[in-house]
């Protein structure tokens, strides 16, 4: 699969038929976001907007994961920076007039699963979960998920997801609303390619007139809950809790919180 120019090695982007396909590619580290990743998907989000060849995006992982989140224990670092630009991943999603869909192969937690959880549909497959694991180390969730979540299951199961930090399997995800689409591991990638191709042929001004009026019917917090998941995040990573639960993380043990 040949990348767009400027595309980063982590990140392939291709385009045929009319659907922009953005590939998560850290198979190894089970695609976890590098610092450059959410921005560069973004940037590619914000231009389809104004491409006449783009008539759906949509977002996947290679390998066995769609993707697991920010790479701590990599290079990147959560901060306000890293925030910002999840910030903008998430926009980007909701505001292109493109539709977008997730193609969930595996599993999709953190920032990633928020970013999916933002994605007009979801195709998620059998053996795919979604996992919003912040809580595991001291932090709050963001990526818009404090929004997208509730409006799509509900307070009761939204709380579940972010104070439990327990994955939600695929079919649990489907049967609560969370997803758009259930599909077998051995027929997923033949079903996203017949959802991408369906959309590409339909109305584009008729589907991205109704995205809008969707989400502006049922994302009205979708903002504030971005300016609050930044300002609560910022708080917490100034905390020792945050540090104790990125240490224990690094050393595979359980963090010991003090709420200090």
């Amino acid at each position: 699969m040949a990348d767009a120019d400027g595309a980063a090695p982590e990140v392939h982007v291709a385009l045929a038929d009319g659907v922009l396909r953005l590939t998560m590619d850290r198979p190894r580290a089970l695609n976890a976001l590098t610092p450059d990743m959410p921005a560069l998907m973004a940037a590619e989000l914000e231009r389809a907007t104004a491409r006449d060849d783009v008539r759906v995006v949509v977002l996947t992982g290679t390998g066995r994961a769609f993707s697991t989140g920010a790479d701590i224990s990599g290079r990147y670092t959560i901060d306000e920076t890293s925030m910002d630009t999840a910030n903008r991943w998430i926009r980007a999603i909701t505001t292109c007039d493109k539709p977008v869909v997730a193609a969930v192969n595996g599993v999709a937690a953190g920032v990633s699963c928020s970013a999916a959880l933002a994605c007009d549909l979801v195709v998620a497959a059998e053996s795919a979960s979604f996992l919003l694991p912040f809580a595991n180390v001291g932090l709050m969730v963001d990526g818009g998920a404090s929004a997208t979540v509730a409006a799509a299951v509900g307070r009761a199961r939204a709380m579940r997801m972010a104070l439990l930090a327990e994955p939600l399997p695929a079919r649990a995800a489907y049967d609560a609303g969370l997803v758009s689409h259930l599909v077998p591991d051995d027929s997923f990638d033949a079903e996203v390619d017949a959802l991408a191709a369906r959309l590409a042929a339909g109305p584009p001004l008729a589907l991205a007139a109704s995205k809008k009026a969707v989400n502006a019917a049922t994302l009205t917090q979708l903002d504030p809950a971005l300016e609050r998941e930044r300002l609560g995040q910022s708080v917490l990573l100034r905390t020792a809790d945050v540090v104790e639960g990125v240490v224990a993380f690094a050393e595979r043990r359980p963090p010991v919180f003090r709420g200090e």
